[in-house]
């Protein structure tokens, strides 16, 4: 009798099982993946970055967002960029901040409850006009690439961007502290 050894399968051979919703190539892709996840986010990731979050974060995108992916061979390529962004996550939130400073520093924000806060934030963009509200959601909550909201809204990439830059200049103007009597 010859026992038969089967080598280990490749990303390449798992992932159009994976893509198909089979857990278990999917569950093999995961491991034979998160080597190389965390080789590339000790790569580009600033040192205050907590490598293994971005690790998880990353093998989460890949499970929900595996089956959009349309070239197998792009997917290395697909798993650094995935890592890249989650790396520059802390560095966006920290330049959106600063374009908020005017409104974060204000006084009268200080004193609201964060219940107060949120529901505003819910008024601002339930105020937006559709096209940009649903370009705001796509990225801020679902966290869709600006191709990825191009895509599903049928616009170009540079739409997307504009209707993203403007929907946000709009929930600043509306969040802006004004007193009571109308002054700024």
């Amino acid at each position: 009798m010859t026992a038969t050894t089967s080598s280990p399968l490749t990303a390449a051979q798992l992932l159009p099982a994976a893509r198909n919703g089979d857990a278990m190539a999917m569950e093999q892709l995961l491991r034979l993946t998160r080597p190389d996840i965390r080789r590339y986010a000790l790569r580009h990731c600033a040192a205050t970055t907590a490598t293994d979050d971005v690790v998880q974060e990353a093998l989460i995108i890949i499970y929900r967002r595996v089956g959009a992916l349309r070239e197998v061979a792009a997917f290395g390529g697909w798993v650094v960029r995935i890592v890249q962004r989650l790396c520059m996550r802390p560095v966006l939130t920290w330049l959106k901040a600063e374009s908020l400073a005017q409104v974060d520093n204000h006084l009268a924000w200080s004193h609201r409850p964060d219940h107060e806060l949120r529901h505003d934030l819910a008024l601002a963009i339930d105020s937006l006009p559709p096209k940009y509200r649903d370009a705001l959601l796509m990225r801020d909550f679902e966290e869709l690439t600006i191709e990825e909201i191009a895509q599903r809204l049928g616009v170009t990439r540079e739409a997307a961007k504009s209707r993203l830059h403007r929907a946000r200049a709009l929930v600043r103007e509306y969040l802006a502290p004004t007193d009571r009597t109308g002054a700024t």
